[in-house]
């Protein structure tokens, strides 16, 4: 499947009513192979930049939790530099392309007030569903994923 197409899953989802977080990992999941009732569950919380607290963006998020399903530990003798690393270099390259990790800095918005829902509600399409395909468009370039 080609990275438009895989990245456009990604904003589709997002688009149907999951968050961020859960757009990307779901996205990065199924195209590793995994499923799992975990899944898009584990990511709830990390939606709206954590918890709707405008923090790390939960489409960063939601990478950084498929990064550790290919690359997370099992054992705590296992090795977790391939991980930091490739989480890393995804973190550098979101920020290089949207200019910044947090919610935030990248749509504005207080999900706390009233203002900030009607806010987000009007960027939803135009930025978020942005972030979210280019996300995962970053995994697949960054060729962590198969593509």
């Amino acid at each position: 499947m080609s990275k438009n197409k895989v990245a456009g899953m990604a904003a589709s989802r997002f688009l149907s009513g999951f968050n961020c977080a859960e757009s990307v990992l779901l996205t990065l999941a199924g195209h590793q192979g995994i499923e799992s009732t975990l899944i898009p569950r584990i990511a709830t919380p990390f939606g709206g930049g954590i918890a709707r607290s405008a923090s790390i963006c939960g489409c960063v998020t939601g990478a950084l939790m498929g990064i550790g399903m290919k690359y997370g530990r099992v054992q705590p003798t296992d090795d977790r530099l391939k991980a930091y690393d490739v989480a890393s270099s995804f973190m550098s390259a979101f920020e290089r392309r949207f200019g910044s990790l947090i919610c935030y800095d990248l749509i504005g918005c207080d999900f706390r007030t009233p203002e900030g829902h009607k806010r987000f509600e009007e960027l939803k399409e135009s930025r978020c569903a942005n972030f979210v395909k280019g996300a995962v468009e970053i995994m697949l370039e960054m060729q962590k994923l198969k593509v």
